[in-house]
């Protein structure tokens, strides 16, 4: 067979971390989640794990890990984040690779990235080689073996970054077709024309670079990429698979590789249920030997490149004026916003320019002190990225400076690095992609300017904060409120910056709401308890003591001396500073406990507006998960009293309430509100309960119909999913559990009449595999009279139907 496809998916995010902490924080608009990297991976690279073929009528059939059949890049930023919060997804992807070595002629399906999606064109020629450098080692580390492919970011190529890519020995990228200019036969001299996307994209091409280096390049068929997301094709699976095989010319026996590459947050995350219809294509592809499935690489040592090629420079796939989108007000735009512009692109692309360029010299030259080659440490520190334990990072220091370093040379050494690598990530491409500068991605590129200020200022530079926050005067929101760059960073940006005495202020905080012990982890920072007093009247609580507070990261550290007082809900007045020494804390706890215990609570509040001055804290100090978990510990008991009033009121109007119900009349909004509220908060608490009861379900699902109820679906569709996906853990763990699986069998079935759509898919997954390692074995067993195997047989068949699963 000469047919070859092969469908390429770019899963990307963008770093979301704060910088100071190294976490996600929680971000609102991405609930039920607890942030958009964790919803985008339950709605698509987990479902890419494991996704679903189904039969005519609509049973699941089997289950497939999309990624071993496609070609796939994921972001280095991203497999961090979900190494650390979706091992199981991570480890799939892993895994995926190598099964697709073994179906691929030895080649795998993952392909490497420049390290934080910067547009590679617009940096500079340092900053090409760590992206390279840093993005290999990143997927070595990772996948266990060397790249032959690397994904550009926005598939943004020039000369100069292709030479890169073929001087660290990537064999190939994959670029739009309107980024190819003209093409011939490999020995011919007469070029053909291929601007306006006009190049056959159905082989390899050779890029001859003016070092004498090569790189192959694969232009993605543009059509059928652009229809997945406009033409439906991932409505169903069939269609997708004859829209690719459709394209082949016939009567040729030139080996044609059919190829698309879309963002792969397409298939289940853009288009809901998209992994189906991409691992139903592929299956139809291979049932019917419409074409070979096949990757880059294999296809490429199968057939190496007869035609040589030239492209446009600089050029991507995402701006028709070639990289402009990223630096200008060229008009390309999500088109959301047709009357807004751009001209803020150019000032914060230049803001960033200078802010790295300012920082050079004093890099240069500090780490030259310390014995260390700038860039060439700057390439490996990947290494220290991706491996922050204090041998790893002891080693590292010792094998790139030429003489031993004190422990203040060796905080001097990382906060160099962390400024290098923060530096990097602003230039993210989100940062300009979107349409507005005060958007969360363009901030959290100037969050990551602000960490490089921050340690500029620490290792002796002047204070460059000035003059950066009125580059970004320039840089004028869409938003008129809004005002411009410069007002967002004193808004956002200012108030997140984060230093020792702030996270020694978080930790006297926390230490209220947490159970004490010697030493509190605090995302990237440790807090070490020197001394610790407590005291308790009522709702009033009083903390004293000292904490030495130290960076996972720089391994800076301070020790500081705290106080917080807590009225009660989220009132809550502190204050912390370097420790001052014995006697005066001494003097300090004695005067405050003694104020405390004779119940003076505004004389403790002029003690600390008198021992802290400035440096005083409070609830709103507080990073931004340990302010939800503390508003959820206050507001508890207010929801259960407001829960009670509710009821009470629900209760003594039921009668009335059923009446104009039944009379048909219109329910007036107060008592509609009572009803929706208690009936929704009901439905909750039994699917959060570790035994729900299907019983009080049927009922108050009926009360839904009865009451005409508004449903909060999503909440509801969340805990419910969320309980059977826990329940069927207790039954893999446990698969004799009688009570466990009647219960979910009973749940099941009371839900199923209702219009909640609840996606088992993790539960059908445990299911799934539940049915392929010991339903076997049972079945046989069952059908040689066992009765026990037989009773937990008819069980299993009855739930595994229940999810849709076939037998």
């Amino acid at each position: 067979m000469n047919k070859y496809i092969c469908i390429h998916g770019h899963f990307y995010q963008p770093p979301r971390e704060n910088p100071w902490l190294n976490e996600v924080e929680l971000q609102e608009s991405a609930a039920p989640y607890h942030d958009w990297n964790e919803r985008i991976s339950d709605e698509c690279y987990a479902r890419n794990s494991a996704s679903r073929i189904l039969n005519s009528d609509g049973n699941i059939i089997d289950i497939i890990n999309n990624y071993s059949y496609i070609s796939f890049n994921f972001g280095p930023t991203l497999l961090e984040w979900m190494q650390k919060k979706d091992p199981e997804t991570y480890q799939a992807i892993l895994d995926a690779d190598k099964q697709s070595m073994k179906r691929f002629s030895g080649h795998g399906s993952a392909l490497a990235q420049v390290y934080n999606h910067a547009i590679m064109p617009l940096a500079n020629e340092r900053d090409k080689h760590t992206q390279v450098i840093w993005g290999i080692y990143d997927f070595k580390q990772r996948f266990e073996r060397a790249p032959e492919g690397m994904w550009l970011a926005e598939t943004a190529a020039d000369i100069p970054t292709l030479e890169v890519l073929a001087e660290y020995g990537i064999r190939f990228t994959i670029l739009s077709p309107y980024q190819a200019k003209a093409f011939c036969k490999i020995g011919d001299k007469d070029w053909t024309d291929a601007n306006g996307g006009s190049i056959n994209p159905r082989r390899p091409y050779l890029c001859k670079l003016p070092s004498g280096k090569e790189i192959v390049l694969f232009f993605y068929d543009g059509p059928v990429s652009q229809g997945i997301a406009f033409e439906g094709l991932l409505s169903r699976g069939e269609d997708f698979a004859e829209r690719l095989s459709s394209t082949f010319e016939e009567g040729t026996k030139e080996p044609q590789l059919m190829h698309i590459a879309t963002d792969g947050e397409t298939y289940g995350h853009h288009h809901r249920f998209g992994e189906m219809a991409l691992s139903y294509a592929l299956h139809h592809i291979q049932e019917e030997k419409l074409a070979q499935v096949t990757v880059y690489g294999e296809f490429m040592a199968k057939y190496p490149p007869k035609y040589e090629v030239q492209i446009i420079e600089p050029s991507s796939w995402s701006c028709a004026h070639g990289v402009e989108r990223w630096r200008s007000n060229c008009g390309c735009n999500t088109g959301s916003h047709p009357n807004w512009n751009q001209e803020w692109r150019k000032p914060i692309r230049e803001a960033f320019d200078w802010l790295r360029d300012e920082i050079t010299p004093l890099y240069e030259q500090e780490l030259t002190k310390l014995g260390a080659d700038p860039w060439s440490t700057r390439n490996d520190y990947i290494e220290v990225i991706m491996d922050r334990s204090e041998e790893n990072v002891t080693a590292f220091i010792k094998s790139h400076t030429s003489r031993e370093l004190t422990q203040e040379e060796q905080v001097r050494f990382l906060k160099l690095m962390e400024m290098q690598y923060h530096a990097l990530l602003i230039y993210t491409s989100c940062g300009w992609f979107f349409d507005e500068v005060t958007g969360i991605e363009t901030v959290q590129d100037i969050l990551y300017a602000a960490r490089v200020l921050q340690l500029a200022q620490n290792l002796g530079s002047r204070d460059l904060e000035p003059e950066f926050v009125e580059r970004l005067r320039q840089a004028k929101s869409n938003y008129r409120e809004r005002g411009d760059a410069a007002a967002s960073y004193m808004r956002t940006v200012k108030p997140t910056m984060i230093d020792l005495l702030r996270v020694g202020a978080h930790y006297a905080v926390a230490s209220l709401f947490r159970e004490q012990g010697e030493v509190m982890e605090l995302y990237s920072y440790a807090a070490t308890s020197e001394a610790y007093e407590y005291k308790q009247a009522g709702r009033q609580k009083l903390a004293v003591g000292r904490a030495r507070i130290k960076s996972k990261i720089t391994w800076e550290e301070l020790t500081v001396t705290f106080a917080v007082l807590h009225l009660g809900d989220h009132q809550l007045f502190g204050g912390v500073r370097e420790f001052m020494g014995t006697e005066d804390y001494e003097r300090l706890s004695q005067a405050l406990n003694s104020a405390f215990d004779r119940g003076y609570v505004s004389e403790v509040i002029m003690l600390l507006d008198k021992h802290f001055e400035s440096h005083n804290y409070s609830f709103w100090h507080l990073f931004k998960d340990d302010q939800k978990k503390i508003l959820d510990q206050v507001l508890a008991l207010t929801m259960e009293n407001l829960e009670n009033d509710f009821q009470q009121l629900y209760d003594n109007n039921y009668s009335l309430i059923s009446a104009i119900q039944t009379i048909g009349m219109q329910m007036p909004r107060p008592l509609q509100t009572t009803v929706d509220y208690i009936v929704n908060t009901r439905l909750l608490h039994e699917f959060e309960s570790e035994q729900p009861s299907p019983q009080e379900v049927k009922r108050l699902l009926e009360e839904v119909q009865r009451m005409d109820v508004t449903l909060s679906y999503e909440d509801l569709e969340f805990a419910l999913t969320q309980r059977v996906d826990q329940m069927m853990k207790k039954l893999q763990e446990n698969p004799q559990d009688e009570a466990t699986m009647n219960l979910l069998i009973e749940l099941l079935e009371v839900v199923s009449d209702s219009k909640l759509q609840t996606d088992y898919w993790q539960a059908q997954n445990i299911a799934f595999r539940m049915q392929q390692d010991g339903y076997q074995d049972l079945k046989q067993r069952s059908e040689q009279g066992d009765q026990q195997a037989k009773a937990w047989i008819e069980k299993f068949e009855k739930l595994y139907q229940n999810l849709n699963l076939k037998v």
